[in-house]
């Protein structure tokens, strides 16, 4: 498929919202009751994987930063939506940002690739206070707006934060069945923005998505993490604490969530955005609910701290084990298109549409998750520019 549209600052124009399937007018009315990929194979999954980090980011948002005590005092136990407008933060945005970048230059990304696309649709754009995004992704903004190139503009305060982590699920469905090279990938976007434990992070994420496309085990998909980062790292020894937590017998839910909690939380520390942290929490919330969507997004978004990307994460590891078809359809169908919120230029995309471009045609002959030839030099034009579709 081709995507093409005009200046990635403004909306998509009516022509490239017809090329991406189904992608409605953002100016107009969100469609209720998408259809899902047909069930079954790698597009359910890849569908599931992309939807998953949409439901979980959303669940998890308006319980962003909080205790566990404090949603209980607030709403008892979260068990759905708690908004009335229930909408994805920049966790979706940014995760959409680098699908659409893997999809135009495939496994030839570099990190030229990336930094050039950061500054086309992000930096070099007048897009106002960059609203709802993460520490990280501020300090990369902040280094590239005064001309540092990377891996030296992934040199701040946050290089460990979880934003690779959030965005790192595409490079799992591209890369499905083949985890070392889902880690590769992510770690060539992640130079621009993040460091060390950030990267780890993101790796484990990425390579954690790409066996479950295949439908590995719940075990295998832990595995599968862990066999891409050092074991000595932080990122390893909290994603092992936290699913060791979540298979330890307890008496109910509730204790489960403490004991996953307590295994990785470090207790008085200020930013909840901490990848080893994160990526501990969800990979735990994923094992306690031994791979069932709705619980592992649940389990996630109740433990509070960084709930929206735990969730986004917990959602995307699930989704793609159980494809699309696994997500509740009224949280399924509360996804629209991006509204751009944070990154203007992704305004208008789906979900749905950027697992559709990582996946191959069913005429193609490349093998899943093979994603487009290239590699082409990024054009000028709108990040929707596929090469190869």
């Amino acid at each position: 498929m081709e995507l093409t549209a005009g200046n990635p600052a403004t909306p998509l124009t009516s022509g490239a919202r017809a090329a991406v399937r189904g992608a409605p007018d953002p100016a107009g009315p969100e469609p209720a009751g998408r259809p899902l990929p047909p069930r079954g194979g790698v597009a359910d999954r890849a569908g599931g994987a992309l939807l998953g980090l949409a439901v979980g980011d959303a669940l998890g948002a308006p319980a962003e930063n909080m205790r566990p005590s404090e949603i209980r005092r607030r709403w008892g136990r979260i068990e759905g939506f708690v908004s009335d407008d229930p909408a994805g933060t920049d966790d979706t945005e940014y995760a959409i940002f680098s699908g659409l970048l893997l999809a135009r230059h495939g496994s030839a990304l570099t990190v030229t690739h990336v930094e050039r696309a950061w500054h086309l649709w992000i930096v070099d754009l007048d897009e106002g206070p960059f609203r709802g995004a993460g520490f990280s992704e501020r300090g990369t903004l902040e280094n590239l707006r005064r001309g540092l190139a990377a891996p030296i503009s992934a040199q701040h305060r946050h290089a460990w934060s979880d934003g690779l982590a959030m965005r790192a699920a595409p490079f799992g469905v591209f890369a499905a069945g083949r985890p070392a090279e889902a880690a590769r990938l992510v770690a060539v976007d992640g130079r621009v923005s993040h460091d060390g434990e950030g990267i780890y992070g993101g790796q484990a994420v990425a390579a954690g998505v790409a066996a479950a496309m295949t439908g590995a085990g719940v075990t295998s998909v832990i595995a599968a993490a862990l066999s891409v980062v050092p074991m000595d790292s932080w990122t390893a020894r909290s994603l092992r604490r936290a699913v060791t937590a979540a298979q330890h017998p307890h008496p109910d839910r509730l204790t489960r969530e403490r004991a996953v909690r307590s295994a990785v939380v470090i207790g008085g520390y200020p930013w909840t955005d901490l990848a080893p942290e994160a990526v501990g929490l969800a990979f735990g919330a994923f094992a306690a609910a031994r791979g069932d969507f709705r619980t592992a997004v649940l389990t996630a978004v109740n433990m509070g701290r960084d709930a929206d990307t735990t969730a986004a994460v917990a959602g995307a590891l699930a989704g793609a084990l159980h494809g699309a078809s696994a997500i509740p359809r009224v949280w399924a169908d509360a996804i629209g298109p991006v509204r751009g919120s944070c990154l203007p230029s992704m305004r208008g995309y789906h979900v749905l549409d950027i697992a559709e471009l990582l996946t191959p045609d069913e005429n193609e002959t490349e093998e899943p998750g093979g994603g487009p030839p290239g590699p082409e030099p990024l054009a000028s034009g709108a990040p929707g520019t596929v090469a190869g579709r």
